[in-house]
Formats: C-alpha cells, sequence, structure tokens
C-alpha cells in the first residue's frame, strides 16, 4: 500500500532528508586519493549521529557500515573498509538518516582526483538520467512514466541501466511501496499522487546492465567489470512541480 503523507508528515521528512543530503555532501568533500572508504563511513556516521538522527543503513538487514561507498565497477552496497582511494577511482556514496519517525535517502557518485573522460561522462549521464525523470514525476503521470524517461536519456547516452535494483517509496520505512524502477514502458505502474515520497535512483553502468552480488552478499558489481555510477534523491509528489527533499539547504 502506498502512503500518502500529511503536511507534518512531509515537514519531517524534509528534516530527515536535510540531515541526508548533508551527509553526502560531507562525504563528497573526503573523497580524494588516500582516504579509506571506512574513514568516509565514520565519518559520516559521526555527523548523522550529531545532528540527533541516526544512519538508516547500519544494522539494515545486517548492513555493517553506515553508508553504502562503492567504487568502480562497484554499483552498489559497497562495504566501507580499510581499502584507500587512488587517483582517478570514481565512488558513489549512498546514505539514509532517520529522524523523527522518518528517513530520507540519497546518492552520488564523485570523482577521486583526476578521472577518465569515460568515468566523468557517465557520472554526469547518470545524475542527468534522475532530473529527466524527475521531470516526469507529476500528478496524473504513472511511476513508469518517471522510469521510461531515466532509461531513455541513459541509452541514448550509450550507457545501460541496472534491472536487478530499483528505487522505492521512502517515509516510515525505508523501503516502502511503490517500487520506482530505472527502465521500462511509459504509461503503466501506479498512479502519481501528491503527498507520495519517492526515491529515484538510477544506477547506470558504461557497459552492460548485468551485475552479480559477491560472496558477502551485499557488494554488487557489474558483470563485465565497466565503471558504474549511481545517483538519488528522495522527491515529493506536490499538486505540481515535484520537490527534492535531499535538499541540503543552508
Amino acid at each position: 500500500m502506498i502512503s500518502l503523507k500529511s503536511p507534518r508528515e512531509i515537514e519531517l521528512m524534509r528534516k530527515a532528508g536535510r540531515i541526508t543530503a548533508q551527509a553526502r555532501a560531507l562525504a563528497g568533500t573526503m573523497v580524494r586519493p588516500g582516504v579509506s572508504t571506512l574513514e568516509i563511513d565514520t565519518a559520516v556516521r559521526k555527523f548523522i549521529e550529531s545532528k540527533g538522527a541516526r544512519p538508516s543503513f547500519l544494522g539494515y538487514g545486517g548492513f555493517p557500515g553506515s553508508a553504502c561507498v562503492s567504487i568502480n565497477d562497484v554499483v552498489i552496497h559497497g562495504i566501507p573498509d580499510h581499502r584507500k582511494l587512488v587517483e582517478g577511482d570514481i565512488v558513489s556514496v549512498d546514505v539514509g538518516a532517520y529522524i523523527d519517525g522518518f528517513h530520507g535517502d540519497c546518492a552520488a557518485t564523485f570523482a577521486c582526483g583526476e578521472i577518465s573522460p569515460e568515468a566523468k561522462r557517465l557520472i554526469e549521464v547518470t545524475e542527468q538520467s534522475f532530473w529527466e525523470g524527475f521531470k516526469m514525476a507529476r500528478p496524473g503521470n504513472r511511476v513508469y512514466d518517471i522510469s521510461h524517461a531515466v532509461q531513455q536519456y541513459v541509452e541514448a547516452n550509450g550507457c545501460s541501466v541496472v534491472r536487478d535494483f530499483v528505487g522505492h517509496g521512502v517515509g516510515v520505512k525505508l523501503h516502502e511501496a511503490p517500487e520506482v524502477p530505472n527502465f521500462g514502458p511509459a504509461g503503466h505502474g501506479p498512479r502519481l499522487q501528491p503527498g507520495m515520497t519517492i526515491a529515484v535512483e538510477p544506477m547506470v553502468c558504461a557497459g552492460d546492465w548485468h551485475v552479480k552480488v559477491l560472496k558477502d552478499k551485499w557488494t554488487t558489481v557489474t558483470v563485465d567489470g565497466s565503471l558504474a555510477a549511481h545517483y538519488e534523491n528522495t522527491i515529493l509528489i506536490t499538486d505540481g512541480e515535484p520537490e527534492v527533499l535531499t535538499c541540503p539547504g543552508e
């Protein structure tokens, strides 16, 4: 069942979203050669807790980190550890914060120093594909109108969208109905209504879209070893233009 948030609940989600977006931005400033993914994770956890919130991901389904930190061919769910970043890496950081009964969820891919033109373009295509989907997030449209817009843009730019993992509703639970795929035919899926809050999160591969989950049961990599990028915001369906809830604010 899809929950429609009240004005009070939306305000609480803005608060959770603001903390989440600030944590993502903090992580981005730390992406540089010599920094370990565990250092990024620790900083994210301390920041979220300093705001009176708790990391949504810590312990979720047994996940050991406060953030997913995924490097190069790791699409999502990279487990933070002592591996140090090196020049040329691309680093996807996915974070969530829970406060006052609601979650925020967002992600972005960052360049570690100088990166290849291919990697830079992949990051740009991934982020822009989110905004292409965002344009369709209006009342009366359907979920797959967002999905189709993302897929069309990604594939028109010679990349591919992951099929095995999708976006989702966000609210009292980190993952709620509806599922929000990054592929599919326009005009299908639940109708978008004011008060819906969803995470739109393109996961894009420079090569083929097939992925596999490693033995740790979390780390998800491209089968062909190609680079992958991730971009996500929690958004609100309104009476008109959609609103990004994972906005860092002042």
